[in-house]
């Protein structure tokens, strides 16, 4: 059979051939602008105009402008793969490539009316589900029909906090910040269940990880219930499922886990962002018992896993469906050992000898050069054609 990419002829400038292409791209360069604008906001020096509170702002683009811009990369460039269906491409892609971008500008400019902001921001969500699900349902590979309820859940988490920051509400922003972190750790997942193991198995030779079949039967549905109830205020259910998710998801790092990794840069950043996952329920169940702060937990999640997994995934991603070897060079094995530092130094907040802005600070810098230095090998890797001559 003739790929549908193998019958069109790429261009020099081959930004928009396939969704991980933009969203990474405009994904790594939002996650340094945001850190900078968010260190300058929390120091006291601007206050955004249309997100009234600087800690709403930092966690909805991190969020809803960041987070969900890499899954929309992946998600519609692995449908592709997964179904061998034409995913969005071309100036349809650019399209709603500009559609997140715009809701990331608009909120800097005052005379735009709040109601503009908040559509052109949630529309964004539903239009990557209908880009998912329509190669899925033409395709029949119904499996990954799961993805488009998660993609709409978005549009709630977001809702949630529009509906307070228009006047509507005055209590849910929060819930819809909490509500968009958990998705995005059920996102993590699902997918890092389903890749991890494969990259390791494939990256490193000689390596057969271990997978326990009741374990990953019940990982999800239990994710999928923790996410329902973190809605609710049954702390004492909430907690024992936080910790037995954290367990849960120790011991299928530790399936996955070979001392054989270290030599392949690719597959330990992802087991080690993943093993942020097990951390922040481990560290939410206490949050909730009042023995740590939640913004901890919440950064175990965030900093570590988001952090960790986005940027290890996106670089191995990226090379892949470019038709580039899966190797890594100096550059990027930094950015990998700076990214981690970045959630072990924001997870210290009050254990260093330091203060608690400029932990903050140290913390958001080695983030930033992390994404700084992926952006300086891979921004040609992203524009150029694929070097095997294919369209993707």
């Amino acid at each position: 059979m003739i790929q549908l990419q193998e019958r069109r002829t790429p261009s020099p400038f081959s930004l928009f051939n396939l969704a991980f292409r933009p969203f990474f791209l405009g994904g790594a360069l939002s996650a340094i602008l945001l850190m900078a604008a968010w260190l300058v906001i929390y120091s006291g020096g601007i206050q955004p105009h249309h997100y009234n509170y600087g800690v709403f702002w930092h966690a909805h683009e991190m969020l809803f402008g960041f987070s969900l811009a890499i899954i929309a990369g992946f998600l519609m460039t692995a449908v592709k793969t997964w179904t061998n269906v034409q995913t969005l491409y071309s100036w349809p892609l650019a399209a709603l490539f500009l559609l997140w971008f715009s809701a990331r500008l608009m909120p800097l400019f005052p005379a735009i009316d709040p109601w503009l902001v908040a559509v052109t921001d949630l529309a964004f969500a539903p239009m990557v589900a209908a880009c998912v699900a329509w190669p899925v349902i033409k395709s029949r590979n119904y499996r990954n029909l799961m993805f488009v309820p998660l993609l709409l859940s978005f549009f709630i988490a977001n809702l949630l906090m529009h509906l307070q920051l228009l006047g509507y509400t005055e209590t849910t922003a929060a819930k819809g910040i909490q509500l968009g972190l958990f998705l995005v750790i059920m996102v993590i997942s699902i997918l890092g269940g389903r890749v991890i193991p494969f990259f390791t198995e494939r990256g490193v030779e000689g390596v057969k990880v271990t997978k326990h079949a009741w374990l990953e039967k019940a990982i999800i549905p239990l994710t999928a219930i923790w996410v329902l109830l973190s809605l609710t205020e049954v702390k004492p259910l909430i907690i024992g499922i936080s910790l037995l998710l954290g367990f849960a998801n120790l011991i299928r790092v530790a399936g996955w886990f070979d001392k054989r990794i270290f030599a392949v840069p690719l597959v330990w950043i992802l087991q080690f962002g993943y093993l942020f996952v097990a951390l922040g329920f481990i560290l939410y169940s206490l949050s909730l018992l009042d023995l740590i702060s939640t913004s901890i937990a919440y950064h175990a999640f965030a900093a570590g896993s988001i952090g960790g997994l986005t940027l290890g995934m996106m670089a191995r991603v990226s090379l892949g469906h470019t038709g580039r070897p899966l190797k890594v060079g100096p550059l990027i094995i930094t950015a990998f050992i700076l990214m981690i530092l970045a959630a072990a130094v924001r997870l210290s907040v009050g254990l260093l000898p330091l203060s608690y802005l400029t932990t903050l600070h140290l913390s958001g810098t080695l983030w930033m050069l992390a994404w700084v230095l992926f952006l300086i090998i891979y921004t040609p890797i992203l524009i150029k054609p694929r070097v095997d001559g294919l369209y993707g």
